[in-house]
């Protein structure tokens, strides 16, 4: 798939074929325990109510950007980044977009104090790494109130309420940050095995947004809190490889049933392969973990890491490694390392060397070598 189109059918289907690991229909897993202590510590904090919204990740692009104060010129919105499946159709890139129609069910209703539990699968395009998938889980939590006396202070008894359900005593800090939804947005870091690591981002949800479905900001506040439930499981449980999330090797997986903490398996031994590839200018990371990770498929999760070891624009080249290329403007050569360590078997040097291959001419945009 070109990095700047549509789904095909094949693709769609195999994203809503998708696993939802916060989903108890769709079997247990430790992550559906974390949430639930998250929800039970909001809710006794509060003593308000508890509604749970769960809807497939196939949304209006309406409700993923514009009902939420997305310009039309936001970066965000760009197909690099998002993925459409029509000009107004998109795989949620957030849980936050199922909010302003929820929101909606509020209207002409009083003495209103209820947390919004909205958790699910979201697609992004993004790095390959150990912490990092196109499908990560996130959470919003979203208290919303008939009365318009919401303040800081009830934020930050939100977010340390949130970060003692997480990871209990761990030290924690805000930062500014802006969101078109909320008001006065702060990005949660907490500390832990000596660095600080982001948590949530999370804000007072913006008047527009509530006048957007039908309540008057006048008489209605809350806050609006969004966290990757992917992170939390492995802070939580000190997991050091998110593909663990998923694995059905049976000692990892016995493992994704409780919070107890993780017990380290043996790794598999790993291997590299390098591979020297010509790129547009306008790649990235992100852009290039969707292109590998699209052109593997099921076998994506045979790769511990993309690394892009180096890029050099055009300019910037030997004349002889220009002709050598046959690079032109506008196109740059990255060199990328390929860290491929499966967590079920041993991949044979043949097996590893074909999964270079496939990815070389996935990512490679320049004349093919003779």
């Amino acid at each position: 798939m070109s990095a700047l189109s549509y789904l095909t059918p094949d693709q769609l289907a195999g994203a809503l074929k998708l696993r939802d690991l916060s989903d108890p229909d769709q079997g247990a897993h430790s992550m559906q325990l974390l949430l639930e202590e998250l929800v039970t510590a909001l809710q006794q904090q509060w003593d308000s109510s508890v509604r749970w919204v769960r809807n497939p990740p196939l949304v209006a692009v309406h409700d993923n950007y514009d009902r939420l104060g997305y310009g039309p010129g936001d970066v965000t919105r760009a197909q690099r980044y998002t993925r459409y499946v029509s000009p107004t159709v998109l795989l949620r890139t957030h849980t936050s977009a199922e909010l302003p129609t929820a929101l909606q069910d509020y209207r002409g209703r009083s003495d209103v104090d209820e947390l919004l539990v909205v958790p699910g699968l979201v697609h992004r395009r993004d790095v390959v790494d150990r912490t990092h998938v196109g499908e990560p889980h996130q959470v919003d939590l979203w208290r919303i109130r008939s009365t318009p006396r919401t303040t800081d202070e009830d934020m930050l008894g939100m977010i340390g309420t949130l970060v003692d359900a997480v990871l209990p005593g761990a030290r924690w800090q805000t930062t500014h940050v802006e969101h078109p939804y909320t008001l006065g947005g702060r990005q949660v870091d907490v500390h832990t095995e000596g660095r600080w690591l982001e948590l949530a981002e999370c804000g007072r949800i913006h008047p527009e947004v509530l006048h957007g479905a039908g309540l008057d900001p006048q008489t209605w506040s809350g806050l609006a809190l969004g966290l990757g439930l992917d992170r939390a499981l492995m802070l939580r449980k000190s997991i050091p490889d998110i593909r663990c999330l998923r694995s059905s090797e049976p000692r990892i997986a016995a493992q994704m049933l409780d919070l107890q903490p993780w017990q380290h398996v043996s790794s598999l031994p790993g291997t590299r392969r390098d591979i020297s590839v010509v790129l547009d200018d306008s790649e990235d990371d992100e852009t290039i973990g969707d292109r590998v990770r699209t052109a593997l498929g099921k076998d994506a999760d045979l790769l511990e890491a993309v690394e892009v070891l180096s890029w050099t624009r055009c300019e910037d080249l030997p004349a002889a490694a220009r002709d050598r290329l046959g690079i032109t403007a506008g196109r740059s050569n990255a060199l990328i390392r390929l860290h491929i360590r499966p967590l079920v078997r041993t991949l044979t040097s043949a097996e590893a060397n074909d999964l270079r291959n496939t990815i070389y001419l996935a990512v490679h945009e320049g004349p093919m070598p003779s």
